[in-house]
């Protein structure tokens, strides 16, 4: 690690635009953590398959966690900022107008209104070679099937839009006039060419859009905007503090997990979850079932995501924990996890599929739908969360064997508020039988946020020395005679993830 030429003390901001939260740290040089700080904001559904939040108050929510946490904790240490940093949730879309104004709410991730012209496209030859090109599996997650969408249905928002941008593109637009979008979060928009690090021709002449319609496309390093002045007076910043663009939240987990050797995974398991490794090459994969990310030019991540995560944990948990003090959520769910200890392993027969939000990979079916399989006259509301619990974990082993087709995996790191519960880190370790280890900063995101900043500052001499600096905390090993149960019950979720695929598009169809 390098030296500070100062004696005064200074410190890294990472700022992570969650699904559900913002989520703020400060880093000493160091590395070690200052202090952090949370907003939540809701996620709207106002129709079957929307899921849609709004910018406004995303930045709000931002602007004031921000503004208390460097009061409270950064000015109040006497810290000195050198950089703000940011990771944001992938796939976001928001029209604005020709005077910045959103057109509306943003469209997250986990919305699948544009499942009709995703089915069409990737059953098209247009549909592979934009996936060869761009990296994105054609999906309604995607931005180019988003915009799509818009441009078939939405046709009046679709004119009135000046440009189209992701959620972190309009916050640091808000706080430096800039429109930019790093190539890393361009990389899962399904319109960014990843081998000419451009914008694709192809995908944007299917979506109806020219260039000029997105931000500037820049590296994850970039640097040189600047907070405009009226927030370097409300926020007690300096005009000389650098706001780097940064990455995706995937790609900083992967980061802030250390994975940067072959044979090496990460875990993922915040709200959604994903599986991923890093490399120099892309994995080529005929079944479209993976994504493939730029992190830096030569570097790429590449995984599956699931749209199922501890986000399905938290709805359980709404509809059935036991809510001693109102809006604990946390402590509900912790009660109901030591319930799911008192269960065997497989949860007596019952089985869960998780799919509350349809679901991306290794299936790719935005219409499948949650089920409890199984059920007998015996099964407790203990055995339900237990099940539900192993559900999300048999999809993310799901998304782990189709990795192995590609790829050699000896032992994970887990990230993520959800995954590094130690019995969730237990019974990843058990169904993938390998080693799970858990960094000692459970915050891989903002880890990762900071390891690209101090590298950006020259503290790393790369990203390679970056994610070797990440220490581990605690390693899980895998039980024998829970992973032999396990092969049993994941053969079977796989089995059932596969046959209810006609049951799953003809219930969609009632709604």
């Amino acid at each position: 690690m390098g030296k500070t030429n100062t004696t005064q003390k200074e410190c890294i901001i990472t700022i992570e635009l969650g699904t559900s939260a913002v989520r703020v740290f400060a880093f000493d040089i160091a590395g070690n953590v200052i202090g952090s700080a949370k907003g939540i904001y809701p996620t709207f559904h106002p129709e079957p398959d929307y899921s849609e939040q709004d910018p406004e108050q995303l930045f709000i929510t931002m602007l004031y966690v921000l503004k208390n946490f460097l009061t409270e904790t950064v000015h109040a240490k006497k810290y000195k900022v050198l950089t703000i940093c940011f990771s944001a949730a992938m796939h976001s879309v928001l029209p604005i107008d020709k005077n910045g104004v959103p057109l509306g709410n943003v469209i997250t991730w986990a919305d699948n209104r544009g499942k009709d012209e995703a089915k069409k496209l990737k059953e098209s030859t247009l549909g592979k070679n934009i996936y060869k090109a761009t990296g994105t599996p054609i999906h309604p997650m995607s931005p180019l099937v988003k915009i799509t969408w818009m441009k078939n249905k939405d046709k009046e928002r679709f004119k009135k839009t000046n440009k189209f941008l992701s959620i972190k593109s309009y916050i640091i637009q808000q706080l430096t006039g800039e429109y930019i979008i790093d190539y890393s979060l361009a990389s899962a928009t399904g319109l960014f060419n990843i081998h000419k690090l451009k914008w694709d021709a192809d995908a944007l002449d299917h979506a109806g859009i020219a260039v000029n319609k997105l931000p500037a496309l820049v590296p994850v390093f970039h640097a040189e905007g600047k907070l405009r002045k009226e927030y370097q007076t409300s926020l007690g910043l300096s005009a000389d503090t650098k706001i780097i663009t940064g990455s995706s939240d995937g790609c900083m987990a992967t980061l802030g997990a250390g994975v940067w050797e072959e044979g090496k995974a990460t875990i993922t398991i915040e709200d959604s979850g994903a599986m991923r490794v890093v490399g120099k090459e892309i994995l080529k994969d005929e079944q479209q079932r993976f994504f493939n990310y730029v992190l830096t030019e030569g570097y790429y991540v590449s995984g599956g995501p699931t749209n199922n995560g501890g986000i399905i944990f938290e709805w359980f948990t709404k509809q059935f924990g036991d809510f001693k003090n109102a809006y604990d959520i946390e402590s509900s769910m912790m009660e109901l996890i030591n319930d799911a200890s008192l269960v065997a392993a497989g949860s007596d027969g019952l089985l869960f599929l998780p799919y509350l939000l349809g679901e991306r990979a290794p299936i790719w079916n935005a219409n499948a739908r949650g089920v409890y399989f199984g059920l007998n006259i015996n099964h407790e509301q203990k055995h339900f969360v237990r099940a539900t619990i192993e559900g999300i974990l048999y999809e993310m082993y799901s998304i782990g064997k189709t990795l192995e087709e590609h790829r050699s995996i000896k032992s994970l790191s887990v990230n993520g508020s959800f995954g590094t519960i130690p019995f969730c880190s237990q019974l990843i370790a058990d169904i993938f039988n390998k080693p799970v280890s858990v960094s000692k900063n459970t915050s891989s995101v903002g880890l990762g946020t900071f390891l690209l900043s101090a590298t950006a500052m020259g503290i790393y001499k790369n990203l390679d020395a970056a994610a070797k600096s990440v220490e581990f905390s605690e390693t899980f090993k895998p039980n024998k005679q829970h992973n032999a149960i396990y092969k049993n019950y994941t053969g079977i979720f796989e089995r059932l993830s596969k046959k209810f695929n006609a049951e799953f598009e003809a219930i969609a169809n009632l709604q």
